[in-house]
């Protein structure tokens, strides 16, 4: 059965309806933004950013991707400028000259295989500094200091899947570690016993569905936990009691995808949401109506639409967090060129 469409004063809540235009995608606006974004290198924006600019760069690109744009990118550049941030021991930085960490390895990764480069990379290398952050537990720390987290067992997964080098660790073990983070609501934390987030969550469906492992989720449990993010406004939160915030839009959604449990929610009360915080001048999205617009919530807003299949989006694959089309070529070559 189709979602109903939103009340007059679910309209009014999320902020849209009436002479407000922020009721279609402003593709054009957004595309704008987004290059407008390493023009102003003098901004307080820019300089609080830079310890984690390679994770801009890939939420920027991959937008630019599910626009259809990514010609529009400097191709040359950003690649010139990914691979400075490389360290010997074959992780990335944040930024050049920034210490290597997990989770900007992945980043560099998804940038490199947006743009069909991944030939330039040392797979072994890489796999070889990934594999060396995962503990006898099966966990991983994201770098030499030791935090253990479950956003970095994702990002272990994701690399070395798209590298083709998921045999260089000890898959089983990670996701038996993963397991072992599931709460009695069916969600998950960032380590055993923590609170189930709606960000960890998709961090660990996510690295299941790539390591084969969704034996290990409750797809009902779940699912309705997730589906209980929506709250009145159409928005989804990340934990209950939480404002609504755009980035859900992705974290909740991709893991009701992964889990076909997507129809559970009200998809059109969720894109009427998203529309709203858009800004029909600068273009970009914030978290909320009305809020200051970065490309994080951009590109979460697209990809969230582009989840719930709207017109003219290229679709993204919900637990590779890359358009389909990359996903597909990348493991498709694998097949072709066996490591």
């Amino acid at each position: 059965m189709a979602s109903p469409s939103p009340s007059p004063s679910v309209k009014a809540q999320a902020g849209i309806g009436g002479n407000n235009p922020r009721t279609t995608l402003l593709i054009d606006k957004h595309r704008s933004y987004i290059k407008s974004l390493d023009k102003d290198t003098q901004s307080l924006d820019y300089m609080m950013t830079e310890h984690l600019r390679m994770s801009g760069v890939y939420w920027g690109l991959t937008t630019m991707n599910i626009l259809g744009s990514l010609g529009e990118m400097d191709e040359k550049k950003v690649i010139d400028w990914v691979l400075k941030c490389q360290h010997p021991c074959g992780g990335f930085g944040g930024n050049v000259d920034h210490d290597p960490h997990i989770l900007y390895t992945l980043s560099a990764i998804q940038i490199l295989a947006l743009y069909d480069k991944l030939h330039l990379l040392d797979a072994d290398q890489i796999a070889a500094y990934i594999s060396g952050l995962q503990l006898a537990d099966g966990s991983f720390v994201g770098d030499e200091w030791g935090e253990v987290d479950t956003r970095f067992s994702y990002c272990a997964i994701s690399c070395l899947s798209l590298l083709g080098r998921l045999d260089k660790i000890d898959v089983d073990r990670a996701a038996a570690y993963i397991a072992s983070c599931k709460n009695f609501d069916g969600g998950f934390g960032c380590t055993p016993g923590g609170e189930s987030h709606a960000g960890q969550i998709f961090c660990c469906v996510g690295a299941l569905a790539i390591a084969g492992a969704l034996h290990y989720v409750d797809a009902d449990l779940l699912g309705w936990w997730l589906c209980e993010r929506q709250v009145k406004s159409g928005g989804l939160n990340g934990r209950p009691e939480k404002l609504p915030d755009v980035c859900y839009s992705w974290w909740v959604l991709s893991s009701l995808v992964i889990l076909d449990r997507v129809h559970w929610l009200d998809k059109d009360r969720l894109k009427a949401f998203i529309l709203s915080c858009q800004d029909e001048e600068r273009g970009g999205i914030s978290d909320r109506p009305d809020d200051m617009v970065d490309v994080f919530h951009t590109f979460f807003g697209v990809a969230g639409l582009s989840l719930l299949e709207y017109p003219g989006l290229k679709h993204i694959d919900p637990a590779y967090a890359l358009p389909v089309e990359v996903v597909q070529r990348v493991l498709s070559r694998q097949r072709q060129t066996p490591a």
